[in-house]
């Protein structure tokens, strides 16, 4: 099927998307760490329009953006499918997908727009436990679907402790159960790690204005 390469860095959640679909597929692939302060000629040339990780190579042919190389996946590897196969079902998934992924990046909004972010975040949170989740273990039912992979990255947020502050108990467990998962547990950040690494980050790069 070609060669799979996929450029990234160890803090992205974004990264760790491609690198959990794939191996939830079984897919072998060569990662390339990405270090973005001091960006490669392969990245700038390969991503020249956003200048971000993550980026995927099939058979040396590049894409980016995570939800774009995750269907593209999808689409080449259907086995241990990460989307229903009833039309139905599939499409309602991806619906929720774009629900979280439109209301997801307010969570990462800092200033005086910070408190009103987080409101839409767990009232988006709350909707997603209650209609998307429901009883279930995972949102794909009993196994992992697209929309873990995508929700996965409650992980960077605060994982179980900031669910469970806030009531929102399924949705902790269904962290908990996520974590849990084999390929999900050997390839998860450390959180004091990459928060320290992000402290270091912003202490050493100059001032902007």
């Amino acid at each position: 099927m070609g060669e799979v390469k996929l450029v990234g860095t160890w803090v992205s959640p974004y990264t760790y998307r491609i690198k959990w679909a794939l191996k939830l597929k079984g897919i072998a692939f060569d990662y390339i760490e990405e270090d973005l302060c001091n960006k490669s000629a392969l990245l700038l040339q390969y991503n020249p329009i956003h200048k971000k990780v993550p980026v995927f190579f099939h058979g040396g042919k590049p894409i980016c953006e995570s939800m774009v190389i995750i269907e593209y996946i999808e689409e080449i590897w259907p086995h241990n499918p990460l989307l229903p196969t009833d039309p139905y079902e599939r499409a309602m998934l991806r619906f929720w997908i774009t629900y979280a992924e439109d209301k997801g990046p307010s969570m990462w909004m800092v200033g005086e727009g910070q408190h009103k972010a987080e409101q839409n975040s767990l009232e988006m949170l709350k909707i997603i436990e209650e209609k998307a989740l429901g009883d279930k273990k995972f949102f794909g039912g009993d196994n992992i679907s697209m929309l873990d992979i995508v929700l996965g990255l409650g992980h960077w947020l605060g994982g179980e402790k900031l669910l469970e502050a806030h009531k929102l108990h399924r949705l902790h467990v269904w962290l908990k159960n996520f974590k849990q998962v084999p390929v999900i547990k050997e390839d998860l950040p450390d959180l004091d790690a990459m928060l320290a690494y992000l402290r270091r980050q912003r202490e050493t790069s100059p001032a902007t204005h």
